[in-house]
């Protein structure tokens, strides 16, 4: 009988509501930074009552959360995009209110700065969760996962209206999750009670006791904590879980091939251990094959022993051509022998390398360790990393390009492209005659837009200055201190003749400066 499975501690809506009371104490605060260390975590350095305190929100399909953290995580490289319009809108704004949505696991951060409020929702539902940022009036300006109407009745979209997802049971109730039920019931009790963070290895984190289940406990001073330290080995052993499983599968498949390759070998070698055999057949059919009727299929002989042999003919040919069939057939059995030999004993170490290999994947723990494990398998050729599919294009706007939405003061749509052949799609493609088309002045930068509607004499400086900071932010010129950013009307642009992808010719133009980061 297989011992039966762990308990595992979700990340419930109670844990939520414990989150969402540790954050009252920085309502108030002001965002000092926003980073986004990886596609599914952001997070958000706030400073109130002298301190500063990180909030991490984390939409993995796995480990969706959110909580305070004690280590500042590293940026990315290159700065995602929603990275980009969360620094715009939230570095620098104060922190209004922290709520949870109807006691589900959906979490509301309101944000007041001189661009007005804007919303950072958190949905933290397993596959489905996501972080989206709105405006005031609950248009959605970016988002982690863009989710198209093919994959979703809630289809998160740029400009498109924020809906909250369905957070009531059918009684009109929050709902509460099965774990806490069952906690619930084996302490006998109706309500949780107050918090009292615990951490239970190997199991998770929870705000309340879970010893009533079985589960050995340590209390910690907040849920953030007892979080942060259950998720610093937890997400580390599910990757060590994953690329175990995967890499045991693949180094099986590829010993059955081996094995199947050295079944056929042997039979090629136990053919070319019977040349010489050949070789004194074709001498027996030369030496007594004279004397044969035409269209004989069998001859009788005596070798080299004295010994009686019937030996199979081909009827359509003479003796002399079976002769030198079987002649040939031996020499040809003979000289691939040795590469044959040669080829078993190769194939038979790599099988058994496989084969120890295997046996150290099977007991390795350490993530590292299983890295290199896998990069001795690739180096090796015993297997391929396997290739992530592409996002469907029904879930990428303008046509799968890489262009990019922002919401500017005066809620004007602020485009950009992210590599020539996106920048060449929105001027071209996507711009009209009478948008505000911008680009930084002699360098290297994205193709921005300031969707006008027609109505480019309303655009507000500050609206400029946006799209402007947008261009800096996304060229080579980011760090270059004050840089000057050209802009016209994109009627007044286009791509040279024969000219690569990206490139631009404009006119008319005016020129605004702007301090990078």
């Amino acid at each position: 009988m297989s011992d039966p499975k762990p308990i595992k501690i979700p990340f419930d809506s109670f844990t939520l509501s414990a989150v969402a009371e540790e954050l009252q104490e920085f309502v108030g605060g002001k965002v000092q930074g926003v980073r986004q260390p990886s596609d599914f975590d952001v997070c958000i350095g706030i400073y109130a009552g002298g301190r500063e305190a990180m909030l991490l929100l984390s939409c993995h399909p796995d480990f969706a959360r959110a909580h305070f953290i004690t280590k500042r995580p590293s940026n990315q490289p290159q700065p995602p995009v929603f990275c980009s319009t969360l620094r715009a809108r939230l570095e620098g704004a104060y922190l209004t209110e922290a709520r949870q949505i109807q006691g589900d696991r959906v979490m509301d951060l309101s944000f007041e700065s001189p661009l007005g409020e804007t919303k950072l929702i958190a949905e933290l539902m397993g596959k489905h969760s996501n972080l989206i940022l709105v405006d005031a009036s609950s248009r959605v300006l970016s988002a982690a996962k863009w989710v198209g109407k093919g994959k979703s009745s809630r289809p998160i979209q740029p400009s498109s209206k924020y809906e909250l997802p369905p957070v009531m049971d059918a009684s009109g109730r929050a709902r509460r999750s099965p774990f806490l039920t069952k906690l619930l019931a084996a302490r006998g009790v109706e309500l949780p009670g107050p918090f009292a963070p615990v951490l239970s290895p190997g199991h998770g984190a929870y705000p309340i006791s879970v010893a009533a289940l079985g589960l050995t406990e340590f209390s910690r001073a907040s849920i953030s904590i007892a979080l942060e330290q259950h998720y610093d080995l937890a997400i580390p052993l599910a990757a060590a879980d994953a690329i175990r499983s995967m890499l045991i599968s693949q180094l099986q498949r590829s010993r059955l091939a081996k094995e199947v390759a050295l079944s056929e070998l042997k039979q090629a070698e136990d053919a070319g251990g019977k040349a010489s055999s050949w070789q004194r057949t074709g001498e027996l059919v030369l030496a007594y094959g004279a004397n044969l009727p035409e269209g004989a299929s069998e001859l009788q002989a005596w070798d080299y022993d004295g010994a009686e042999v019937r030996i199979k003919l081909n009827a359509d040919l003479d003796f002399k051509a079976n002769s030198n069939w079987y002649f040939a057939k031996a020499k040809k059995a003979k000289s691939g022998l040795g590469i044959v030999r040669d080829q078993i004993a190769r194939i038979s170490r790599d099988t058994a390398d496989i084969q120890a290999l295997i046996a150290n994947v099977q007991g390795e723990m350490r993530l590292e360790a299983l890295k290199d494990f896998q990069q001795q398998a690739l180096t090796r050729r015993w297997i391929n990393l396997q290739i992530v599919p592409a996002a469907q294009k029904e879930d990428r706007p303008y046509a799968g390009h890489r262009v990019r939405e922002l919401i500017a003061p005066g809620g004007y749509t602020v485009l950009f492209g992210e590599n020539a052949e996106s920048n060449d799609y929105l001027t071209l493609r996507v711009a009209k005659p009478n948008d505000i088309w911008m680009h930084v002045r002699g360098g290297t930068s994205a193709h921005v837009v300031i969707v006008t509607r027609n109505q480019p004499d309303k655009v507000q400086p500050e609206t400029l200055r946006f799209a402007a900071k947008v261009a800096v932010l996304n060229s080579t010129s980011k760090h270059a201190g004050y840089v000057p950013v050209d802009y016209t009307l994109k009627k007044h642009v286009r791509r040279p003749k024969g000219a690569a992808k990206g490139a631009a010719l404009y006119t008319h133009e005016k020129t605004i400066t702007v301090e990078s980061e």
